[in-house]
């Protein structure tokens, strides 16, 4: 533990922990954890109860905190919050080419395939018997709640309440199942974008048509393709995304010396949206959230085939793809290119353990609240629905006031109301 600071009346304490790579071999390799303690003001040495918070992703560390607001404002009233880098994000035994560079590509599959919801969660079990803690609360955003379900299956005693944002996910099928559905919501947020802006369309198609004439290079010496541009619309899933978006697009070209070239700022802007490169659990692990004794076989990649709008060529109207990952992005995306044998060996993994327990979850005890996003581009609400179905004692505030990013557009109060449907449930449960 180190020494602790101030961030307005927010203290802030860190903590590092050695804990096994795998479990099932608890004194071979371990790796460093690290979660950041957070407590109002004044409140350090109080009893109050903790909540932890597991970020989205796959691969994305924790929040920094910056100010006491958001749905951090609303927790601090009531808990001590922590913060965990989830392995291999962060400060977490961060995982990228660098880090795995003297392994083999099979050894690179075997580490990785340690970095799961599955081992996230004997994580936070092993730092809660650290800390001496008997029961906390979850708040899990997007992957994060992909997190807490495991947790519900697999170590229900441990948990007082749960939180999910966004983040409720099919316990049951193929990864196939989910993309057909989220591709069908990549096809309504294209539509809803293009209507909204409809000389977009005209300067999508522009640039993509520039990419496939032209050899046209990101600031890091990549080549930048008609794939890599169409990425981008992962930002159509997010509150404000879209605005963002056509901001973006209105800045692609500039004239140099009468002719139109593609802005060195628009470039600069793609290479900075490609989180894969600095995050590659992501684009490793992506598929893998969903597959329970399966192989995912670049389920998205596969899928897009029933969506030709989504193979641009010239001549048709330009489409967005969403948050997809894709075989290709191994041998363009620069970062990701020492990683593609270890990529394609973890889509063909077929022996993944089992991350959800339907049995446990059918008779559910702890009361769980959640936020459901109707449009949600990125989890669909429809399977979301039905793992809640067969969940007693969880409520579903289900809404389309917010998309998938509703914990930080307007935390403070998607967290009270979710607190406050969970003691709801404490309360009939005596």
């Amino acid at each position: 533990m180190q020494q602790g600071f101030f961030v307005d009346d927010m203290f802030c304490q860190s903590h590092q922990f050695q804990l096994p790579l795998d479990y099932q071999q608890p004194d071979g390799e371990q790796i460093q954890v690290f979660a950041r303690e957070v407590v109002a003001r004044g409140q350090q040495n109080a009893d109050l109860p903790w909540l932890v918070y597991l970020q989205g992703g796959p691969g994305f560390p924790s929040p920094r905190p910056e100010s006491e607001s958001g749905w951090l404002k609303r927790a601090l009233k009531d808990f001590r919050v922590l913060l965990l880098d989830q392995r291999g994000t962060g400060q977490s035994q961060p995982v990228h080419a660098q880090t795995l560079s003297g392994l083999t590509p099979e050894q690179q599959a075997e580490y990785l395939s340690h970095f799961r919801a599955d081992n996230i969660v004997r994580d936070a079990e092993a730092i809660r018997e650290s800390l001496g803690v008997s029961q906390w609360s979850l708040l899990g955003q997007s992957f994060g709640g992909f997190c807490a379900l495991h947790y519900l299956s697999f170590y229900p005693k441990s948990l007082h309440h749960v939180y999910m944002t966004g983040g409720i996910p099919p316990i049951h099928g193929h990864a196939d199942v989910v993309y057909q559905a989220t591709y069908r919501r990549v096809l309504d947020k294209n539509a809803a974008f293009f209507r909204r802006f409809p000389d977009a369309q005209v300067q999508c198609n522009r640039i993509a048509d520039y990419l496939l004439a032209h050899d046209i290079r990101l600031p890091n010496g990549q080549q930048f393709t008609v794939e890599q541009f169409q990425l981008i619309g992962i930002n159509l899933g997010r509150s404000g995304g879209d605005l963002a978006l056509y901001y973006q697009l209105e800045n692609a070209f500039v004239d140099v010396n009468g002719q139109s070239e593609l802005s060195y700022s628009f470039l600069n802007a793609m290479l900075a949206e490609q989180a894969y490169q600095t995050n590659p659990i992501y684009a490793i692990l992506h598929e893998s959230i969903y597959c329970q004794k399966e192989a995912s076989r670049w389920s998205a990649h596969r899928v897009r085939d029933d969506y030709p709008q989504c193979h641009y060529q010239s001549g048709q109207n330009f489409c967005f793809t969403g948050e997809m990952v894709y075989p290709w992005m191994f041998d363009q995306l620069e970062t990701l290119k020492p990683l593609k044998a270890a990529a394609e060996l973890l889509a063909e993994k077929s022996d993944w353990p089992a991350l959800y327990d339907a049995k446990q979850l059918a008779q559910n005890t702890v009361p769980v609240a959640a936020a459901v996003y109707v449009e949600d581009m990125y989890v669909e609400f429809d399977l979301s629905r039905q793992t809640l179905n067969g969940m007693p004692n969880s409520d579903a505030w289900m809404t389309n006031e917010f998309e998938h990013n509703g914990l930080r557009a307007a935390g403070e109060r998607i967290l009270d109301t979710l607190i406050h449907k969970a003691q709801a449930i404490q309360d009939q449960l005596g």
